[in-house]
């Protein structure tokens, strides 16, 4: 049930090849503009970050202006689910600041670990010289405590992003942070945009990373996990049962991961105090979802809407509309949301194989009320416009959402390789509005 023991310290000194590995495998599932908006603020005000954004260059390097950030690693108090946690953090929350730069750009980062252990910083998916990918002993010594370290680099490439540790099992704490990468020409037309990074948690809930592995070491499990792949700390209030988890039509069923974790968490935040956004009536919503998770796949929907898949780790792809969507560790995805049903919904990132969600908010302006006190497995997670998992062409239609060049496309269908489907779409720049596709795409039949 639960392959922890060792594979838990492989995945994490090892996670990057996890990520390449998962992001093949994942299987996108989906129901999805933008003007220049502010950041996504910090979904704890209380605290701090202690980040600094010096002024842009305008002269910069051969690459572009200079954007330059400090970002200090230390431990901090953090509360989750009533109890004060202290954990590892970058500038005292979690997640991380969020940093954003413009393609073309140079990125300045000074580490600063306060940590009681080394620690370094890896830019997750971005193209950087080898010797600023953040990798202990592959690429770069550790940073030991009280020591600093620059990494400076150009970013060629727009899109979500995020930048997490690459030390021990310091992923499993809340070393993260999402790195947004503006374009030089944005080509997606919306109102708002809100960054929501999921996260699975344990550290001070049950015990910490090293104990959860060594008691699971001294038990005997060698790599084959604990019985029914509950975590110590026992279960997660609040949660609704969970329908059968056979997948139907083709669907792949949701297999218990190899470790059920007692908190998962949108922006930091657990279910019962969830991570709450504001929407207008009208508008049309950009919403970045980074799975930071360690172990966790999140299959994701927003309660009462549809939504259009438009970017796929970073990169621009034909529009996909569904219900939901299925994302692995590391996996970003960007959607589009036209809001056009007011009231207070939840968007719930469920724990694929589990019984337990995390959630966060969209709540409409003018509407009042409580958050539902229960999150139950919403019916957009089966998705009614979903069909199953089919091998088709990629076709041309029509979507409600624009791109600049005031042409829009939506496709569908299903990659097939060695008669297996595959989720990871085959990223089709619209550079000038809708054109034959020429393979396959992943998405959700309509």
């Amino acid at each position: 049930m639960m392959r922890f023991a060792p594979l838990l310290l492989a995945r994490r000194w090892t996670r990057r090849g996890l990520f390449q590995v998962m992001t093949g495998s994942v299987l996108l599932a989906v129901a999805c503009s933008r003007r220049p908006v502010a950041p996504t603020p910090s979904p704890q005000p209380a605290a701090e970050p202690t980040v600094t954004v010096l002024p842009t260059r305008s002269g910069g390097s051969a690459a572009g202006p200079i954007r330059e950030y400090t970002i200090e690693a230390v431990e901090a108090e953090i509360e989750l689910a009533g109890r004060r946690v202290r954990t590892f953090t970058y500038g005292g929350q979690v997640p991380g600041p969020e940093l954003r730069v413009r393609e073309g750009e140079t990125l300045r980062v000074l580490l600063e670990n306060r940590l009681p252990e080394p620690t370094t910083i890896h830019w997750h998916s971005i193209p950087v010289p080898n010797a600023m990918d953040g990798v202990p002993e592959v690429t770069q010594p550790a940073v030991p405590p009280g020591e600093r370290y620059l990494y400076e680099f150009p970013v060629p490439v727009p899109g979500t992003y995020f930048y997490h540790t690459h030390v021990g099992l310091q992923l499993d704490r809340g070393l993260v942070g999402a790195l947004i990468v503006e374009p030089g020409h944005e080509e997606l037309a919306y109102d708002r945009e809100v960054v929501l990074v999921l996260d699975d948690w344990l550290d001070g809930i049950a015990g910490t990373p090293e104990e959860v592995l060594r008691q699971l070491v001294d038990a005997g499990h060698g790599g084959h996990g604990m019985g029914h792949g509950a975590m110590p700390g026992g279960s997660m209030p609040g949660m609704g049962t969970m329908p059968g988890m056979a997948g139907t039509s083709g669907e792949p069923p949701e297999v218990e991961p190899d470790l059920v974790y007692p908190l998962y968490v949108v922006n930091g935040r657990p279910l019962e105090h969830p991570f709450e956004f504001v929407g207008k009536r009208g508008d049309l919503l950009r919403l970045r979802l980074v799975n930071a998770a360690s172990a966790t796949i999140f299959r994701v929907a927003l309660a009462g809407h549809r939504f259009t898949v438009v970017q796929a780790d970073g990169q621009p792809i034909e529009p996909l509309e569904g219900d939901a969507l299925r994302i692995g560790m590391g996996e970003r995805y960007d959607l589009l949301v036209r809001l056009d049903n007011p009231g207070i919904w939840p968007l719930v990132a469920w724990a694929e194989g589990t019984d337990r969600a995390a959630q966060a908010v969209l709540r409409y302006e003018g509407a009042s009320g409580q958050v539902p006190a229960r999150v139950t497995r919403p019916r957009e997670l089966s998705g009614s416009s979903c069909t199953g998992y089919a091998v088709g062409r990629a076709r041309r239609g029509r979507s409600s959402f624009p791109m600049s060049s005031g042409r829009s496309c939506r496709v569908a269908g299903w990659v097939s390789m060695s008669g297996q489907s595959m989720g990871k779409p085959i990223l089709l720049r619209s550079r000038s509005g809708c054109g034959e596709a020429s393979g396959y795409a992943s998405g959700c039949r309509t």
